[in-house]
């Protein structure tokens, strides 16, 4: 073999390494599948998203496990001429609005149904929906005109009646882990499951900057105990 045959072949092995080890940082540590379902006067509606979690395996964000994927926007059908909507965000509401707890939402569901502790690793590993109930529900919010971020309402989960009018309550809320598959090329089928994606063709000023979404969660009356991005409480890359 020549000389410049060997450094292809060694710089080939480099980049076969580098691209491994930016899978195995960048992979999720599982994926979930969370699902709404709100009843409505013309019976129940629902609507998912599939989430990935990511754990900080390269140390490069001190450690800080990130989401990414969106919020779950439920289509709640027309009444009186108006239609209807419910949106659980990616952010909980304690005292102030938090980002984080998103990442823990299937790991705190699934040891809550098992009445144990589920660890990080074990959680891709397991199956079946197990039920998204008391502090781990997400901040609700429901907008008069999707259109218009000013427009935006929170949604107490079990007060829904008192904004979405009669008829209208929270069903429930499930979280069920997916198939990581094949990252980065988890394109559906039998590659695994995509995070979901499409939430800006519902709220159209998403594709904006971030002082939309700033807008939409003042209307709300959502507001942070830290300075944060607005548009990761509804969509995260």
């Amino acid at each position: 073999m020549s000389f410049i045959g060997k450094w292809i072949g060694v710089l080939g092995l480099l980049a076969v390494l580098v691209a491994g080890d930016q899978i195995r940082i960048h992979r999720p540590g599982h994926k979930y599948r969370l699902t709404v379902e709100v009843e409505t006067p013309a019976g129940i509606k629902s609507a998912s998203s599939v989430l990935a979690v990511v754990p900080d395996r390269g140390y490069s964000r001190g450690g800080k496990t990130v989401t990414r994927g969106e919020a779950v926007f439920v289509d709640l059908g027309e009444d009186h001429g108006q239609r209807k909507n419910l949106v659980a965000l990616l952010a909980h509401l304690d005292k102030a609005l938090d980002l984080d707890d998103v990442n823990y939402v299937a790991l705190r569901a699934y040891g809550a149904g098992r009445g144990s502790r589920v660890s990080f690793n074990e959680l891709s590993r397991l199956s079946g929906a197990v039920p998204v109930q008391g502090p781990l529900i997400p901040a609700l919010v429901t907008f008069g005109d999707p259109n218009d971020p000013a427009t935006a309402r929170i949604v107490a989960a079990d007060q829904a009646e008192a904004v979405l009018g009669a008829g209208y309550k929270l069903h429930g809320l499930t979280a069920e882990v997916v198939p990581n598959g094949f990252w980065p090329i988890d394109f559906g089928g039998g590659l695994g499951e995509p995070v979901t994606r499409g939430i800006v063709a519902k709220l159209p000023w998403l594709a904006g900057t971030g002082e939309s979404a700033a807008a939409a969660l003042k209307a709300a009356g959502l507001t942070a105990g830290a300075p944060i991005e607005p548009k990761e409480a509804f969509t995260r890359k």
